[in-house]
Order: structure tokens, then C-alpha cells, then sequence
């Protein structure tokens, strides 16, 4: 499979656009009552097809979001969308640099390592002028992609409390370092989770470095200033780490973001349950400051 670039510009996809797969991956909370697939319809950049996160999920996990579906049914989606195993794929959102991450992320933990995020987005992209389209997208069906899951990119819930355990023993010198994408305010446990009956807080010597942090407007910051965000935070740039959020989705904007710092994929993972699954559970150590 090729080797491109993981972050690209608007202008570089509007000269590339006949040579790669698009998809849209817009996402939002449920309270905030959006609809993603008429915004869709409504505004995309052309040949663009709307990928659902709350669609192409595993499906047998009902009590959490968006779990990363199984490599199975991950290849009938694609092959839906008509992409094939050696297509460059480029995602993008109606954020800039957010939920696209998640799908970024989705594709590389089952073996798709050609894939790009736009960066800006979509307003990055009607920024500079560019068309957009409207209407359903006219997907051409293929058969035959294989999807094989990356298991060192992917974290449940069992290791994750093992590794805090480890942390706890060691006064956090032993262990993989967590690093938590939520606002301060929810990492903290002095405002509310979005969804009810869930606590907020966090888990026993995580780090919060909040995604909006890794952004300048709808765009992702320099690798210096993104080392600069994490460092800050107390992040250990060389230290293996697991992401975590309130679903999956932030954490791997995290995740992206730490590639772009120059962090090695092989340190990091995501902790795709994540504080949903973590709280959701009576035995989770719950921390609040």
C-alpha cells in the first residue's frame, strides 16, 4: 500500500480529488439534535460519501456509542463505498480536524494505512473557494476488501484498569500514561457528562490535555506547537499511552494529533470504550478533583 501523507491541505485535494476516495465524517453529541446526513446532502465536497459513525460501529455493543465495528462488516462497508484495499482514502468533517480523526483512526486499527485527514475540513475547504455539491452520493459497489484489526491500536476495558492498577502501585512510574480528551471541567468531575446518569471525574493518575487544545480554529496546530500542548500537560512525548475521551471520538483526535507531534504509532493506542464504558461500570476507580 502506498505511503501519503496523513495530514493534507484543501488545496492539495481539489488537484487530487479524481485520485482518492472522499468521505465525509461529520459527527455530533446527540443533545445537539443535528442531522448529519441532510447537512450532508445539503453541502459536501464533490464525489464525497457520508461515512456514519454511529452506523458502521459493532453493532452487538448497543450500550455504547460507536465501538469500532468488526473487521467484517468494516469490509462490507467499504466495499458499499466502493473503496478497495490499496485506495487512498481522505476524510474529512464539518469541524475542521475532529471526528474525521476517529475514522482516521478507525481505518488505520483494521489495516488501512492510506488514508489522510483535510485539514480545516469542510469550512477549510469552502474557505478557499472550492465547489461543493449536494444531494446523496452515487456510490459504485465493489466486493472483496479485507479488513484485519491492528490489535496494539485498540485498548478495552480490562487492560486499561490492569494498566491503572500498574500506575497505582508505582506512583505512576510504571505503566502506560493516559491521557484523557475531555474538558477540564468533566475530567475534573465539576461539570456534568453529557450523557445522563454518567458521572464525570476520571481515572486514577490519567493526564487532561482537552482536544480543543490541539487546534487553531478549524485546523490542527504545527507539530512544535503541538509539543509544546502535550509537554505542557506532562505528557512524556517518548511514553507509551492510551487515549481516552467521553466516547472514542476526541481521544482519537488526540491520537492524531500525537502522530503529527512525531510520536511513534507503536506507543500509542486508544481506548475505544472509553470514559462511557469506564463509568458506565460500578467497579471504575472515579476521581474527581
Amino acid at each position: 500500500m502506498q505511503k501519503v501523507d496523513r495530514l493534507v491541505s484543501a488545496q492539495w485535494l481539489y488537484d487530487n480529488l479524481s485520485k482518492v476516495k472522499v468521505l465525509d465524517c461529520s459527527w455530533y453529541l446527540p443533545f445537539m439534535n443535528r442531522d448529519v446526513q441532510k447537512e450532508f446532502e445539503d453541502k459536501h465536497i464533490p464525489g464525497a460519501q457520508f461515512f456514519d459513525i454511529d452506523g458502521i460501529k459493532d453493532l452487538q455493543k448497543s450500550d455504547l456509542p460507536h465501538m469500532l465495528p468488526p473487521p467484517e462488516f468494516f469490509g462490507r462497508s467499504m466495499d458499499s463505498f466502493g473503496i478497495r484495499n490499496d485506495d487512498h482514502v481522505v476524510v474529512y468533517d464539518s469541524a475542521g480536524v475532529g471526528p474525521a480523526c476517529r475514522v482516521f483512526w478507525t481505518f488505520q486499527a483494521l489495516g488501512h494505512d492510506s488514508v489522510s485527514v483535510l485539514n480545516g475540513g469542510l469550512p477549510g475547504w469552502t474557505a478557499k473557494g472550492h465547489k461543493t455539491d449536494l444531494g446523496r452520493a452515487s456510490p459504485k459497489p465493489t466486493t472483496g476488501y479485507k479488513a484485519h484489526l491492528i490489535e496494539p491500536l485498540v485498548h478495552e476495558y480490562d487492560a486499561v484498569v490492569k494498566n491503572i492498577e500498574q500506575l497505582k502501585a508505582s506512583g505512576g512510574k510504571t505503566g502506560k500514561q493516559i491521557v484523557d480528551a475531555r474538558p477540564n471541567g468533566r475530567f475534573t468531575g465539576k461539570e456534568p457528562e453529557f450523557r445522563p446518569g454518567l458521572s464525570s471525574g476520571h481515572m486514577p493518575h490519567s493526564i487532561n490535555v482537552p482536544f480543543m487544545q490541539v487546534t487553531n480554529g478549524s485546523e490542527l496546530k504545527s507539530p512544535e506547537e503541538l509539543r509544546k500542548v502535550f509537554e505542557g500537560a506532562g505528557v512524556d512525548l517518548g511514553h507509551p499511552t492510551i487515549l481516552s475521551c467521553g466516547s472514542g471520538v476526541t481521544a482519537s483526535v488526540l491520537y492524531f494529533a500525537l502522530l503529527n507531534a512525531g510520536v511513534d504509532r507503536k506507543n500509542l493506542s486508544v481506548y475505544d470504550g472509553s470514559w462511557t464504558e469506564y463509568a458506565l461500570n460500578p467497579k471504575s476507580e472515579i476521581i474527581k478533583d
